[in-house]
C-alpha cells in the first residue's frame, strides 16, 4: 500500500528553541534548567588560576548560554581584552578533584585541597588548574562539567549536526543579542560554519524561512534555515534506491540494505534498528523507517566505517607477549622537544589514557638522594621519579587491564637506584611483578591475560650464577635508547670491557625487579631458539630498518619469540617520529614514538591500536607468530600473508568541515581528500580526489579510488582531508586511520579527528567501500538473490 509521509503524526527531533532567552544545553537536546550545578556555572564564579606557587591570577569563569562554552576572563578590567578566553565542553578530557596536578601539588600545603580542581583538555592544550573560594563551589563546578561532558558524549551525530550552527549563532553571529538574525548576520553565520552560498540562493532561503516577513529570523526560523542547509541529497538517493515507495523503508527493504552493507541481514536486526533510530511514533509502531530515521542511523556509530565489534577486546589474549604489537611511548615525560621541553607527569597520564602499554623513564641522580626524570645533558626540566611512579600507579589501568611495561633508561648511581627500587615496590605494591608467575622453566613469555593489572620493569639484570650482566658491556645500566646502548650493540667493544666494573654500577635491588623484560644487546639471529624468552633488545630506527631490509624473514622469526623495542634516532631534536609501519612489518612489538608530537606517524599508531578495545595490545597476524615463518616483508610475491585484494573507495561527500583560517572571516576551505594505504612496501599507495572550491560545509566529490593490496592483514587505511592551496603547502583539516581488517564495506560515515587525535565532530566523510579478495567479489543481497533465482 502507498504510504504518504504527510499523514504521519510527528514528534520533533529535538526540543525547539524559543525566542525567550532560556538556557539550552546541547547535550542530548536536553533542557538543564533544573540542574542546580549547571545554573550555578551560568551565574559565574571568581577563582584563582594556578600555574605555579608564584604564578596565581584571579579569573572569572562562567558557562555561556549554549551550554557548551565556558568563558574565562581576568577580573581586572584593564587586562580584560587580552585575558578573555573560552573552552568548549567537548574539548575536556576529564576533570580531576583536589591537588592532582604538578602546579596544585606545590601549593597543597597552603590551601585546602577540596577547594581545587583541574580541567584536563584533549590534545596538546595545557590543563587549567583552579582554586575556588569554597569547597561547595569547587564541587559544583566539577559536577557540572562532568554532567555536561556526559551529556555531550551521549549526543547522536544528528543532534551534533543540528546543534552546530545554532551553537555558533548563540556564541557570535547574533551581534546585538536580540534573539533574531538579520540577513547580514545570516551571512556571518554561513562564514562561521564554513559555507559559501551564492547570494541568490542565500537570499531565497532567508525569505522562505522568514515566516513573519519582518526581515529577521527568530530561533524557530533559524532552526528551519539550518535544517535546510543540513539536507543530504546523497543520503536521500540511497534511501530512495531501497525504498519501494520513496517515503519509507519496510523492514524487508531495510534488511536488503543491511545485506548489501555486509551486515546482519535478518528481519530481527532491521526491526531493532527501527526501534533505536526511528523518531516517528507511527512509523516505529508499524515497523517502518522514515528518511529522518535512516539519516540518524547512517550518521550513528552503528554505521561507522570502523567495525564496532573491534571497539571491544575481541582477540585471543592468551598468547605470549611476543605475539602482540604493543603501544609504546618514547621519552614519555616530555611535553615538547627533547632539548628545551618541559618534563612532566602529565604526558604519562595522556599516554596511559590512550592505551599506551610501554612508557619510558630516563632516570638521573637528583638532589637530596631522590632520582629525577629528564632528558640528560639538555635544558629540559626535571620531574621527581617518585611523582612519576605515583602518577603511573594511579593511571596505569584506567584505559586497559593488560600489563604495563616500564622501560627504564637508568643513569643513576647505585645508591639512587636503590631508592628507585624502593619507590617501585612501595608505590606499585602488588601490581609490580617481582618474580616469575611460575616456578617452571620459562619456555615462552606469559600472556597479556595472565599478566592483567601487572607492571613489568624493563632493564638489565645480574646473571644469577655469575653475579654479573649477561653478555652486556654498557656502562649505563638499564639504558634503552641512549648512545651508550648503541655502543653496547658492538660486540667488539663489549668484549673489551671489564664485566666486574659494569656489574658494580647495577643495584641488586633494582636488578631483582627485572623478570620478563631483561635488556640484552642484540647478538645476531644465530641460535635464536636457545635464547631465553625474557631476553629483549632495543634498536635504533636505523638499525631496525637495516635488519628488516637485509634479513626481514629472520627478524620476523626472531620477533615471534623475543621482544624488540624500537626508538627514534638521537638526531630527532624536535621529537619528530619515524614511520612505525616499517617496524610493524618486521614483527617488532614495541615501536616507541614521541606521543607528544602529532602527525602522520602518530595517526598510524592511533589507527593500529584502534582495534581490540584500544587496550594497547594487538595480536600480530598468524604468519608472523611462527618461529619458522617464511614471511618476508621485503618480498611479498606470494607465500604467507599474501592475499591479493582490491579495495575500491568512492569518496561521496563531506559534512561540516571546519575553517582553517579562522582569523579571516571570508576564508572558506577548498577541500580535497587523500586516501593512503600503509603496509608492506608493495602495498604503499595514495590517491586523491579533485578539490571543491569554497565549500567546507557539504562538498561533494563522487570520486572513486582503487588500490591493490597484497598483504591486507598488515595494512592501515588513512583518510586525510586537506584545504587546497595554490601557493603553499595544503593545510591539514582532519583525518581518520584504521586497520584494513576493521574496515566495513558499503555506505559508511567516517568521523574525522584533529591533528592531536581528538574528535573533529561533527565533521564527517561519506564514502562507499567495496572489497574483492582473490578476484571474488563480495556479492550484495540483490546479486545473491539473482544468482539463487537463476539456479532455481
Amino acid at each position: 500500500a502507498s504510504v504518504s509521509l504527510r499523514s504521519f503524526p510527528t514528534r520533533p527531533l529535538q526540543h525547539t528553541a524559543v525566542a525567550s532567552k532560556q538556557h539550552y544545553c546541547a547535550g542530548r537536546g536536553l533542557w538543564l534548567e533544573d540542574n542546580a550545578d549547571v545554573q550555578w556555572m551560568m551565574q559565574g564564579c571568581n577563582m584563582v588560576k594556578v600555574r605555579s606557587s608564584r604564578w596565581q591570577k584571579s579569573r572569572h569563569l562562567r558557562l555561556m548560554e549554549d551550554g557548551l562554552t565556558v568563558w574565562c576572563e581576568s577580573t581586572k578590567s584593564s587586562s580584560k581584552a587580552k585575558a578573555q578566553q573560552t573552552f568548549a565542553v567537548t574539548e575536556v578530557e576529564c576533570v580531576r578533584e583536589g591537588c592532582k596536578s604538578e602546579a596544585l601539588r606545590k601549593i597543597s600545603g597552603s590551601v585546602p585541597e577540596s577547594h581545587c580542581f583541574t580541567v584536563v583538555f584533549k590534545g596538546a592544550r595545557k590543563s587549567l588548574d583552579l582554586l575556588c573560594p569554597s569547597e561547595e563551589e569547587a564541587r559544583r563546578w566539577v559536577r557540572g562539567l562532568r554532567t555536561l561532558k556526559a551529556s555531550v558524549a551521549n549526543m547522536s551525530q544528528k543532534e551534533k549536526l543540528d546543534q552546530y550552527p545554532l551553537t555558533v549563532f548563540n556564541m557570535r553571529a547574533d551581534q546585538n543579542q536580540d534573539g533574531k538574525m538579520s540577513y547580514d548576520e545570516v551571512k556571518t553565520l554561513l562564514q562561521m560554519i564554513n559555507i559559501d552560498l551564492s547570494e541568490h540562493y542565500a537570499r531565497n532561503l532567508f525569505k522562505r524561512c522568514d515566516r513573519s516577513g519582518d526581515g529577521r529570523l527568530d530561533h524557530i526560523e533559524i532552526e528551519e534555515f539550518c535544517r535546510e542547509l543540513l539536507r543530504r541529497p546523497e543520503l536521500d538517493s540511497v534511501f530512495r534506491h531501497y525504498s519501494g515507495n520513496g517515503c519509507v523503508l519496510s523492514t524487508a527493504e531495510l534488511r536488503d540494505f543491511l545485506g548489501d552493507q555486509g551486515e546482519d541481514a535478518s528481519l530481527l536486526h532491521a526491526n531493532n534498528l527501527i526501534l533505536t533510530f526511528e523518531l516517528n511514533d507511527w512509523a516505529q509502531k508499524n515497523q517502518f523507517m522514515t528518511q529522518n530515521g535512516f539519516t540518524m542511523y547512517m550518521l550513528s556509530l552503528e554505521n561507522d566505517v570502523f567495525n564496532p565489534d573491534h571497539s571491544k577486546v575481541h582477540q585471543d589474549m592468551t598468547r605470549p607477549l611476543s605475539h602482540y604489537f604493543i603501544s609504546s611511548s618514547h621519552n614519555t615525560y616530555l611535553t615538547k622537544d627533547q632539548v628545551t621541553g618541559t618534563s612532566s607527569t602529565e604526558p604519562y597520564i595522556r599516554a596511559l589514557n590512550q592505551g599506551c602499554r610501554c612508557v619510558e623513564l630516563d632516570c638521573w641522580d637528583g638532589d637530596k638522594g631522590e632520582p629525577v626524570i629528564y632528558h640528560g645533558h639538555t635544558l629540559t626540566s626535571k620531574v621527581p621519579f617518585k611523582e612519576v611512579i605515583e602518577t603511573i600507579a594511579h593511571y596505569a589501568f584506567k584505559a586497559s587491564p593488560y600489563p604495563l611495561i616500564l622501560s627504564l633508561e637508568n643513569h643513576c648511581s647505585v645508591e639512587q637506584q636503590a631508592v628507585m627500587a624502593k619507590h617501585l615496590r612501595n608505590i606499585l605494591g602488588k601490581n609490580l611483578i617481582t618474580k616469575p608467575l611460575s616456578d617452571e622453566p620459562l619456555k615462552e613469555l606469559p600472556s597479556p591475560e595472565a599478566l592483567q593489572y601487572r607492571i613489568l620493569v624493563k632493564g638489565k639484570k645480574h646473571t644469577p650464577h655469575l653475579g654479573q650482566l649477561s653478555n652486556m658491556g654498557s656502562s649505563a645500566s638499564f639504558s634503552s635508547s641512549s648512545d651508550l646502548e648503541d655502543l653496547a650493540n658492538s660486540s667488539k667493544k663489549t668484549s673489551k670491557r671489564d664485566p666486574t666494573k659494569v656489574c658494580s654500577k647495577l643495584s641488586p635491588e633494582l636488578s631483582e625487579l627485572v623478570v620478563y623484560c631483561r635488556s640484552v644487546s642484540f647478538s645476531g639471529f644465530e641460535n635464536t631458539a636457545e635464547k631465553a624468552p625474557n631476553e629483549m633488545s632495543s634498536f635504533s630506527e636505523s638499525d631496525a630498518l637495516k635488519l628488516i631490509k637485509d634479513s626481514g624473514k629472520l627478524f620476523v622469526r626472531h620477533n615471534s619469540r623475543q621482544l624488540s623495542r624500537i626508538y627514534p634516532c638521537g638526531q630527532r631534536l624536535q621529537s619528530s617520529n619515524y614511520d612505525p609501519q616499517e617496524m610493524w612489518n618486521g614483527g617488532c612489538q614495541m615501536v616507541a614514538l614521541n606521543f607528544q608530537t602529532p602527525g602522520e606517524q602518530m595517526d598510524l599508531n592511533q589507527g593500529r591500536f584502534l582495534q581490540n578495545g584500544r587496550c594497547g595490545y594487538v595480536l600480530k597476524p598468524s604468519f608472523m607468530c611462527n618461529p619458522n615463518s617464511e614471511f618476508n616483508p621485503e618480498n611479498t610475491g606470494g607465500g604467507p600473508g599474501h592475499v591479493p585484494t582490491q579495495l575500491t573507495i568512492r569518496i561521496i561527500s563531506a559534512q561540516q568541515l571546519p575553517k582553517i583560517n579562522t582569523e579571516k572571516a571570508s576564508s572558506i576551505v577548498d577541500p580535497q581528500v587523500w586516501v593512503e594505504i600503509h603496509g608492506v612496501d608493495i602495498d604503499n599507495a595514495k590517491n586523491k580526489t579533485q578539490r571543491i572550491d569554497n565549500n567546507g560545509f557539504n562538498p561533494r566529490w563522487d570520486c572513486t579510488l582503487s588500490f591493490q593490496l597484497q598483504v591486507p592483514d598488515l595494512a592501515l587505511v588513512r583518510f586525510v582531508v586537506e584545504d587546497h592551496d595554490h601557493t603553499a603547502k595544503n593545510d591539514f583539516v582532519g583525518q581518520f586511520t584504521l586497520p584494513f581488517t576493521s574496515l566495513r564495506t558499503g555506505y559508511r560515515h567516517i568521523h574525522l579527528l584533529k591533528a592531536d587525535g581528538s574528535s573533529l565532530s561533527p565533521a564527517t566523510l561519506f564514502v562507499h567501500v567495496k572489497v574483492v579478495r582473490r578476484g571474488v567479489p563480495i556479492k550484495t543481497v540483490s546479486e545473491r538473490m539473482a544468482t539463487a533465482k537463476g539456479k532455481a
